[in-house]
């Protein structure tokens, strides 16, 4: 991989990671229109996914030492805040403990596959044009049918913060509680996720690839991240998704005429 590839395929994860218009979806176009299969290479993944999660953590760091020490000191809002976030974690589990080979197979370079998903998403994203939420915290049902809403977001294409964010504004929840909980909940599975693939062989000495690309990859990904990320949290805010329901459905379209 080359360090123009490496930037841009950083970008395209940092950037698309939090902005409701599926990274998985992008990272798969973008691979085909660079002839770059980043599947292939664990270790990037690895490094990217890691940047995006630090910049998660920057961002709401505060939030997250809140909610820490809140439990820690036993405080019933804070602990009930916490069961939630991992009431939500339970669906994504499910799939990659019994179905990640299924998972892993989706991503292969259909483009067919991946328009017509991101048509999905951008219809979602317009649902959130005449529902845009209500003022009602976040539930325990809620937190697990949102959960439901992440774990079907593996598919590339379905947008992971577009699906959790539309479900839980159809659902009633306020907005701006939506996009901090859609965020705090994918910490924990990335960081799984990204455990497992280590421990799968990531980082073995067989992974060739050179410090420059996975150096300048993190970086991308870091500082598009927290970009996406605040950008996300305004956009949520002012009931804008719509927006990027209309891109999505624009970039599907031409992915499902391009495969």
């Amino acid at each position: 991989m080359t360090w123009y590839e490496a930037i841009l395929l950083g970008l395209i994860q940092g950037l698309t990671e939090f902005l409701p218009v599926s990274s998985s979806g992008h990272l798969e176009l973008g691979g085909v229109l660079l002839h770059v299969n980043s599947s292939e290479n664990l270790l990037f993944a690895i490094v990217v996914h890691g940047a995006t999660v630090l910049s998660t953590l920057v961002v709401f760091r505060e939030d997250i030492i809140r909610l820490i020490a809140g439990v820690f000191k036993r405080e019933k809002e804070e602990t009930s805040y916490v069961m939630k976030i991992a009431l939500s974690m339970i669906p994504i589990l499910v799939v990659g403990v019994f179905f990640k080979d299924y998972v892993e197979s989706l991503y292969a370079g259909n483009l067919l596959m991946v328009g017509c998903m991101l048509l999905l998403t951008a219809s979602l994203l317009t649902f959130t044009f005449f529902n845009k939420g209500g003022e009602k915290k976040i539930s325990y049902k809620s937190a697990a049918i949102i959960g439901v809403a992440q774990a079907m977001a593996v598919v590339p294409g379905i947008s992971r913060s577009g699906s959790t964010i539309a479900t839980g504004l159809l659902l009633g929840n306020d907005k701006k509680e939506m996009a901090r909980f859609s965020f705090l909940m994918v910490l924990v599975p990335i960081l799984g996720a990204n455990f497992l693939d280590i421990m799968s062989g990531g980082m073995t000495t067989e992974n060739h690839m050179g410090f420059v690309p996975l150096a300048i990859g993190f970086i991308a990904a870091f500082v598009s991240g927290l970009l996406a990320c605040k950008i996300m949290i305004k956009v949520v805010n002012k009931g804008k998704l719509i927006y990027f329901g209309i891109y999505c459905f624009i970039v599907g379209l031409i992915a499902i005429f391009a495969a």
